[in-house]
């Protein structure tokens, strides 16, 4: 992912912390150097990433006990990746990009066993002024629009929205990773602060060609403003007919210079069984100094089905001081708090560190 990809969509006041949340790319000189002597005229390759953990105690409202541990990324996920395009003439590159995620704490490739080596990104395409086109598996344009719009941008750890809507261990409502294979998205050129996204994934499945996911997405960003507005739709093979979901989510963000204020909403809606989910969520985030953030958020996430056991609230908060010590590392205190209903209380501490090359 490019660093204009990155960075798109925050309000100006946060553009160095908010660049370091989503791992704003900055290259390391000495291996440009060296993989550029041995490129055409007309290439580039570029070498990135970021490396963070966070150590803490971690409890989960519907865990018994809390559990002290080294965690990989924490508020954003550890990543290495090489980009490159070439200029093909007429104003039109071809791109690729190829990413892995990876556990600072063990060495382990991948967020857990089962990602793929590139598990972050492993595209090719093209890209002018008609916008970028590229094919392979990509980032999620719903969770890249959940980062805009939370102050914890895209983290799986600390940030209540993301958790609610795409984690599993926190009942995330939204079927599906937070990575698509097999996709061809286009991305329109900006106009004026509006951009839109359409992205395909192709289902795979032989005998079975109706099976894919397809997502539409809306963004804007200027005068302080950013705002989102996505669909999505998810088919899924079960122990019976072709099942699947479709997903919403509307946000904003908006910068009055001495606070930025977000405020979301997400729905979900399973046509093959009669099960749904609400989402809603407001934070903030201010700045007392260009180095020093806080940060607060909170979500609340109703699931709605037949039966009591898939009926449930579930109300996480956190709240967070972030420090930056450059424009390439940052370190930050979390404290969170989750209560799903019929449990107890859970409550999470951490401290972290992340740093971008």
């Amino acid at each position: 992912m490019k660093k204009a990809e990155l960075v798109m969509g925050r309000p100006p006041v946060r553009r160095v912390f908010r660049s370091l949340a989503v791992a704003a790319i900055l290259y390391s000189s000495q291996a440009l150097t060296s993989i550029d002597a041995h490129a055409d005229s007309g290439s580039q390759v570029q070498l990135y990433g970021l490396i963070g953990t966070y150590v803490g105690s971690v409890k989960r409202s519907d865990t018994p006990q809390s559990t002290v541990l080294m965690g990989s990324g924490g508020l954003t996920t550890s990543f290495w990746g090489i980009s490159g395009k070439e200029d093909l003439g007429g104003g039109v590159n071809a791109i690729f990009a190829l990413e892995s995620f990876f556990q600072p704490q063990n060495g382990a490739q991948g967020r857990s066993a089962a990602d793929p080596f590139w598990s972050r990104n492993a595209y090719v395409g093209f890209k002018g002024d008609f916008g970028q086109l590229t094919f392979g598996r990509q980032r999620n344009p719903t969770y890249t629009a959940e980062s805009l719009i939370n102050p914890f941008g895209s983290s799986t750890v600390f940030a209540p929205l993301v958790l609610q809507t795409f984690v599993s261990s926190y009942g995330g409502t939204i079927i599906g990773d937070t990575v698509w294979n097999n996709t061809a998205k286009y991305t329109t050129p900006n106009f004026k602060g509006f951009g839109a996204t359409v992205i395909y994934g192709l289902g795979g499945v032989a005998g079975s060609p109706g099976i894919g996911n397809l997502g539409v997405h809306l963004n804007y960003q200027g005068h302080g403003l950013t705002a989102v507005l996505s669909g999505q739709r998810v088919r899924y093979t079960a122990a019976g007919p072709v099942g699947a979901q479709y997903a919403y989510l509307a946000g904003a963000a908006y910068d009055f210079k001495v606070v930025t204020l977000y405020g979301a909403w997400a729905m979900t809606s399973d046509v093959s069984t009669p099960t749904g989910s609400h989402t809603y969520q407001a934070g903030l985030s201010i700045p007392f100094s260009p180095a020093d953030f806080l940060l607060a958020e909170w979500a609340r996430t109703q699931r709605s089905g037949p039966t009591h056991a898939t009926n449930s609230l579930r109300n996480t908060a956190s709240l967070g001081y972030d420090h930056l010590l450059s424009k390439r590392t940052d370190i930050y205190a979390i404290y969170s708090f989750d209560k799903l209903s019929d449990h107890a209380t859970g409550n999470t501490f951490a401290v972290g560190i992340r740093h971008t090359f």
